[in-house]
């Protein structure tokens, strides 16, 4: 058996700052994914843990945890008082989710955005477990700094799956919702002071402003325009005509 990749590198170019990423069917029947990084290639599971094992035999060893939580539930009468995670296990969690992290991030670029939904909301209680448990509570936030790069890639997720159905409005709406959730986020963490220089803000808003230049407008928002237009060329004539179109349209087309 040869071990050497070299021919697979070299009839698939790293393309830097752009996610190259490709689905196929492995020999052993299971989807995978590769994505294609300046030193090789990252081999993943579509579904399941990216890995593919099962930590303890769960499904992944955030699973495992949550196991373990429900029983010692059920030793204590329903109380969670006396349950932790070490820094070896809050570690061991972080390095899981760095695994779906990649994936996700490839799903997006496949256009996968229920899956990418999945996998995020899966990282974020991730993330939420480890603070309510972790003996060490730096860990909660070596964890929850991430939060925003998660939020906005599901964000993102959602919107591109709106616009495939050409729903501006929906579209619109879920990266205000995803915008306004990164600052709670912030300000509920007590560093509102990070907002300003956010990353994943900035991406949205970009994000945002595409969307609102791609949105066909409104009749009512044409015919404003229409009268804009007209009074700026001294029709009034047109203007006046355009205004009693705009008295017709009914109310609830008001943006």
């Amino acid at each position: 058996m040869s071990f050497d990749i070299t021919r697979l590198l070299e009839n698939w170019d790293y393309v830097p700052g752009q996610v190259v990423v490709r689905r196929f069917t492995g020999q052993d029947g299971v989807d995978k994914i590769q994505l294609r990084v300046d030193l090789g290639i990252l081999q993943m599971n579509a579904e399941g843990r990216p890995d593919g094992k099962r930590p303890n035999g769960y499904p992944s060893l955030f699973e495992y945890q949550q196991s373990r939580l429900q029983k010692h539930r059920e030793s204590h009468d329903g109380n969670t008082e006396g349950f932790t995670l070490n820094d070896e296990e809050c570690s061991k969690l972080q390095l899981e989710a760095l695994q779906y992290h990649h994936r996700y991030i490839c799903l997006l670029e496949l256009a996968e955005y229920e899956r990418v939904h999945r996998d995020t909301e899966r990282n974020l209680a991730l993330f939420d477990f480890v603070q309510a448990y972790a003996a060490n509570p730096d860990f909660a936030w070596s964890v929850q700094q991430f939060r925003p790069q998660v939020i906005m890639l599901r964000t993102r997720a959602l919107s591109a799956d709106s616009m495939e159905e050409r729903d501006f409005t929906a579209a619109i709406q879920l990266v205000n919702q995803g915008m306004d959730e990164i600052k709670r986020f912030y300000n509920d963490m007590d560093r509102a002071d990070l907002i300003e220089q956010c990353s994943e803000l900035e991406s949205l808003e970009v994000w945002l402003e595409d969307l609102e230049a791609d949105r066909p407008l409104t009749e009512r928002e044409k015919l404003e325009q229409e009268l804009q237009d007209a009074l700026r060329t001294e029709n009034y004539e047109q203007a006046a005509q355009v205004r009693d179109a705009l008295r017709k349209l009914p109310s609830e087309s008001k943006g």
